[in-house]
């Protein structure tokens, strides 16, 4: 069934614009500037796709063919799909946390947080990658916003990745997670409104907070989408667009900032990026379908409760450290 053909007259979203009088939500051709992007990231991929495949089996066959039964053979393989296929369900319904919840749940499996870091940042390439389109092919992506959030984002990506040597990442995290625990609390109070309304304007600051949000990730080993997504969503923006457009947006930040990793990284690690990245692609579909599906409110308690449990977490493990 093509995806255009898909039945949302069910769906919460327009049960709220029919209790509202308003027109339903309809699957509607994607914009030129979308529809490039899409094209840009599905060339992308398989580019990768077929430099990996080239690089397993361009030695011989049988080297390539050994390579994969090591790699299934590899409890840390089996780990790391597990790893992606929960994170990426988290992050790409919520637009949110695949590199803390990845980076997270590799570190209790045992693996170094050089092993785990390296890891996350080559597997999110294909994931985002895979999440934006699955967003954009539902309707969730908002090309203004978009292409506000790109630019600026991918700027504070590259600050990041230059100034992390000089400045350390960690010690912008205490501020940054009360800053999140407070937007939690926030968006959690939005939802529990007897209204909810969503702003019908444009965004303010969004390039300044897309600059925050790629140094943040770089810098500080993630926090793009809870920094961009929690900022606007906590702001009254609608959160189905909201998502959608961050998550598409992180891809672009992600291959740039993957870009620079690519030579440093020991191929021992790419036994652990490859269930990642496994995990990841099979989840991402799903996510952005529940995103389409889901009703505002349901999307502002999720992100709400997510954000809050996460900062919560975070600052005591802070002071307990």
């Amino acid at each position: 069934m093509k995806i255009r053909d898909l039945d949302l007259s069910d769906s919460p979203v327009n049960q709220e614009h029919e209790a509202l009088g308003l027109p339903p939500v309809e699957q509607i051709p994607l914009h030129p500037v979308i529809r490039t992007a899409v094209w840009f990231a599905s060339l992308t991929l398989v580019g990768l796709v077929v430099l990996g495949l080239f690089h397993l089996f361009g030695g011989s066959w049988q080297e390539g063919v050994d390579s994969i039964k090591t790699t299934l053979d590899d409890s840390m393989f089996w780990n790391a799909l597990l790893v992606g296929l929960l994170a990426q369900i988290v992050d790409g319904a919520l637009g949110m946390a695949y590199g803390l919840t990845s980076t997270s749940f590799l570190l209790a499996t045992g693996a170094s947080p050089a092993l785990a870091s390296a890891s996350v940042h080559m597997a999110e390439v294909f994931t985002t990658g895979v999440s934006g389109i699955s967003h954009a092919k539902f309707g969730n992506v908002d090309k203004k916003l978009f292409l506000r959030l790109l630019i600026p984002g991918i700027i504070g990506g590259l600050l990041g990745a230059l100034l992390v040597t000089q400045i350390d990442g960690k010690t912008l995290k205490p501020f940054i997670t009360v800053y999140l625990l407070l937007m939690g609390v926030y968006v959690l109070s939005k939802a529990f409104r007897k209204h909810i309304a969503t702003r019908k304007g444009e965004p303010k600051h969004v390039a300044k907070l897309a600059l925050l949000g790629g140094f943040v990730d770089t810098s500080g080993g993630g926090g793009w989408g809870p920094v961009v997504t929690t900022t606007l969503v906590g702001t009254g923006h609608d959160p189905r667009t909201t998502i959608g457009s961050v998550n598409f947006a992180e891809f672009f930040l992600t291959l740039t900032s993957a870009a620079s990793l690519f030579i440093l990284v020991d191929e021992t690690i790419w036994h652990v990026v490859a269930g990642l990245i496994i995990g990841g692609l099979f989840a991402a579909p799903f996510a952005a379908y529940a995103c389409k599906k889901f009703s505002t409110r349901t999307l502002l308690i999720l992100v709400g409760l997510l954000i809050s449990g996460i900062s919560i977490f975070n600052l005591y493990k802070a002071l307990a450290g």
